[in-house]
């Protein structure tokens, strides 16, 4: 199967934003990311925006928690319709009760990790998760470097998935370009996040080309 692609909106013109959700018809997802200010220093989108964002996209939201309290706001983004509602691994106070909470309104849940969070407690979990978010930047803002050194912990990852025989997702977020994507998928990732290699300068190639340009660099996942 080909590797998803969930472009995030956070490099898109939010004074355009219907339009840019328009020009990545080709993607699987869209990643919307929710930034408070608090858990990172950045300020993006709200609960209002992301309702609308529902309302309008014609792709399914790959919602990402960057907050503070999940365990009270994420059931509110999961219930505006959202396919995937990802909290943060460090933020979450009861994080099975959690997931069980999103997964109530009919989303997906996920969990986020850090560069330098460890992965092995959310391994012990993977029945309560239908995907795992690798964040392989800091997160907070867009343009950022990959970080290769969270490598094996995606790869650790896809051994436990695999030996679970669980269908759960492994997402990769930061960074993502033509050549990144090749080490992310070797080491585990069938999901990918990609926003300024996906909407880029303003000339060049369109936003679905440079979709297409990353699945074939991705190949397929095996």
């Amino acid at each position: 199967m080909s590797v998803r692609i969930s472009p995030s909106i956070l490099s898109a013109d939010f004074v355009n934003l219907e339009r840019d959700l328009g020009r990545i018809s080709d993607a699987d997802l869209v990643h919307v990311d929710v930034m408070d200010n608090h858990f990172v220093p950045n300020l993006t989108l709200g609960l209002p925006i992301v309702q609308r964002i529902q309302e309008v996209s014609a792709l399914p939201l790959d919602v990402h928690l960057m907050i503070d309290d999940p365990d009270t706001w994420a059931p509110k983004y999961a219930e505006t319709g959202a396919f995937s509602v990802t909290f943060s691994a460090e933020a979450a106070a009861d994080p099975k009760k959690l997931a069980r909470d999103i997964r109530s309104t009919g989303s997906r849940v996920a969990v986020a990790v850090k560069p330098g969070t460890a992965i092995e407690p959310w391994l012990d979990m993977l029945d309560d998760l239908d995907m795992i978010l690798v964040m392989t930047v800091e997160p907070g803002f867009g343009g950022q470097s990959f970080i290769e050194a969270a490598m094996p912990k995606l790869a650790a990852a896809r051994r436990a998935v695999d030996a679970s025989g669980l269908d759960v997702w492994l997402e990769v977020d930061g960074g993502i370009n033509e050549q990144t994507i090749v080490t992310a998928v070797r080491n585990g990732a069938d999901t990918l996040v990609a926003g300024s290699a996906v909407y880029g300068k303003a000339d060049g190639p369109t936003p679905n080309e440079r979709i297409a340009a990353l699945r074939r660099a991705a190949g397929p996942v095996a």
